[in-house]
This record gives C-alpha cells, sequence and structure tokens, in this order.
C-alpha cells in the first residue's frame, strides 16, 4: 500500500481509488490503511473540495519504511520473476510484464 501511494503524485489517493489499485475490498482497505495509520506510516483527510472525499497519504516516517525496504523488496521481486520465468506457464506472463513501460522504484 506505500508503495501504490507513494507511486502517486502528491503521495495521495482517494480511499476508492486506492481500494482498487490495491485491489482489496473497501471494508480490508479500511483496515489496512488503520493499522497503517496507527504506526504513523499513512494519514487520512477530508478532499477539501468534496467533503464526502477522504484521502490518504504517506507521511515522513511511511516515505522513510519505504525507501530503507526498497531494496529488500525490488530484489526479492527480481528473485521472484526470474523463478518464474523459468516455468512455462508463467513464462508468457513475465514476458508481458516486460514489455511494460517502467515505473519508478519497479524492477522486472
Amino acid at each position: 500500500m506505500l508503495d501504490v501511494l507513494a507511486r502517486q503524485d502528491g503521495f495521495h489517493l482517494r480511499m476508492n481509488q486506492l481500494s482498487n489499485a490495491v485491489v482489496l475490498s473497501q471494508s480490508a482497505t479500511t483496515r489496512l490503511v488503520s493499522r497503517l495509520e496507527d504506526r504513523g506510516l499513512l494519514q487520512r483527510y477530508l478532499c477539501p473540495t468534496d467533503r464526502r472525499g477522504i484521502y490518504t497519504e504517506v507521511t515522513a516516517p511511511g516515505k522513510e519504511l519505504l525507501a530503507a525496504a526498497r531494496p529488500t523488496h525490488d530484489a526479492v521481486l527480481t528473485e521472484a520473476l526470474a523463478a518464474a520465468e523459468e516455468l512455462p506457464e508463467l513464462a508468457p506472463l513475465v514476458a508481458a510484464l516486460g514489455k511494460l513501460p517502467r515505473l519508478p522504484h519497479f524492477v522486472l
């Protein structure tokens, strides 16, 4: 979730957008955001132009944790994709992922 938010301009998303981006139900997203908020890694606030909307954004400690975790995350992801590429049933998926435009902080 921190990674998804960190990829956004301004490091925030509306809760419903975040739910779609992390492929969790809205209730599961709310629970996860609450746990991360309790740890000081995320914060929620009302949209200034639409009081019905709630944004979630990464806090400074959340950005620090994400930066510290990124090398391990990228290494594990690279290793997992290399292993998946060796399996005939997953090789086409890995190849398709490799053709996608590269995002900042995303290793393939």
